[in-house]
């Protein structure tokens, strides 16, 4: 079995890509392989581009790199409530080329942000419209105040309440 995780942020220090790691590296006896978006470049989604280019390169690659998934953990940015506009422009790319992008395998969404939201306005968003995708959520979870239920340095979560919510949220990745 393969997962693929990715953090919806182009940010280097990504606490979303950090998130996602960890929980993808959760399951036992799987292939993770982690995804940075910063790597599948797009221009600006427009339909007058889209007929001058046809589809983007960076869309193809990333919508072929999601294909090789049996599985994915995704962690949402939030933008003002909203998704971060890098992933957004990816996702309107990707989804001109094929509307069901994720095949209806597993996933489970998570979402963090250090303030005590969470990050819950993108993460209800991303779940609802997940089916419209292709997007099959087994389970879906807000981190609130990242950066004091998250070490760093470690990669791990330390709320144990939290660790194991995401834990079981894993675990139906692979029932």
């Amino acid at each position: 079995m393969k997962i693929i995780a990715f953090g919806a942020s182009t940010s280097s220090t990504s606490i979303n890509k950090a998130l996602a790691t960890y929980a993808a590296n959760l399951a036992d006896n799987v292939e993770v392989q982690i995804l940075d978006i910063n790597d599948y470049t797009v221009p600006i989604f427009s339909e007058d581009l889209e007929k001058d280019i046809g589809h983007a390169e960076g869309a193809k690659a990333f919508l072929d790199d999601l294909a090789q998934a049996d599985a994915y953990v995704i962690s949402y940015a939030e933008h003002n409530g909203h998704y971060p506009a890098a992933y957004k422009n990816l996702f309107d790319w990707v989804s001109r080329i094929d509307r069901d992008i994720f095949k209806s395998k597993p996933a489970v969404y998570l979402a963090t942000s250090p303030g005590a939201g969470g990050a819950q306005s993108v993460l209800a968003a991303a779940t609802a419209s997940a089916g419209f995708f292709g997007g099959n959520v087994k389970a879906s979870i807000s981190v609130p105040s990242f950066y004091d239920n998250f070490d760093m340095e470690t990669g791990k979560v330390t709320n144990a309440t939290i660790a194991t919510e995401i834990q079981e949220a894993v675990a139906t990745l692979l029932a």
